[in-house]
């Protein structure tokens, strides 16, 4: 059982949250549609920690969203994440973001298609079931109306993201459910990261970077 800072800037949200033993305390998080996260992650986490009543001190590792995403964005999550791991002596763990989209659906009938928006027709994307066990690879691809019809042939599948509207434009199967405008949180970072922390599942802090998948994207 562990106390836990999340911290979620993949994306235009910015997103910290505290959990004990798996279980979210606080969340604190503010999505402006623009990245302002080198001015707000740090206030973010000091004001959850004081509505949570802990301090730095009492912190049991760091959990940070690792990508794909915007390049500054994780930069930002995880070049706090490290500093506070480096600081305290306590472990850094790493959530994949798509995982956190597609928790939000988790034990919904059918399939779970995470998907960021990578820019222009291009797309972050994973398949998962509705336990969240990975069935694809995360891969950059770009949108085309039949993108993930060997999944729709045969269930429905919902896609979560916010690079979903852009395939909605597109894709006209019956089987496709769209679950718009919705972003990674780390609101769903405090289970998973629960479990990698029983499991030691932890990074190793002097070399860690996120996982960009593709070349630098400014933003």
């Amino acid at each position: 059982m562990a106390l836990i800072l999340c911290l979620e800037t993949a994306t235009t949200n910015c997103s910290v949250g505290i959990a004990k033993d798996g279980e979210l305390l606080i969340l604190k998080e503010d999505n402006s549609k623009n990245y302002s996260h080198a001015e707000k992650l740090h206030v973010f986490i000091k004001e959850a920690m004081l509505k949570a009543g802990v301090t730095a001190n009492e912190l049991d590792a760091v959990a940070v969203s690792k990508g794909p995403g915007s390049y500054t964005g994780l930069r930002i999550g995880v070049s706090s994440a490290k500093g506070l791991c480096y600081s305290l002596g306590i472990p850094l763990i790493s959530v994949p973001t798509l995982d956190l989209l597609a928790y939000k659906l988790k034990g919904e009938k059918g399939l779970i298609v995470s998907m960021l928006d990578a820019r222009r027709m291009e797309v972050y994307s994973a398949v998962y079931d509705s336990d969240i066990n990975q069935l694809r690879d995360t891969e950059a691809q770009i949108l085309e109306p039949s993108s993930f019809n060997i999944y729709l042939e045969k269930s429905k599948v919902h896609f979560i993201g916010n690079g979903v509207a852009k395939f909605e434009d597109i894709c006209t199967h019956q089987n496709a459910v769209f679950h718009k405008e919705q972003y990674p949180s780390a609101k769903e970072m405090a289970a998973i990261a629960e479990y990698k922390y029983q499991k030691s599942d932890i990074e190793d802090v002097a070399y860690f970077e996120p996982y960009y998948l593709k070349d630098f994207i400014a933003g």
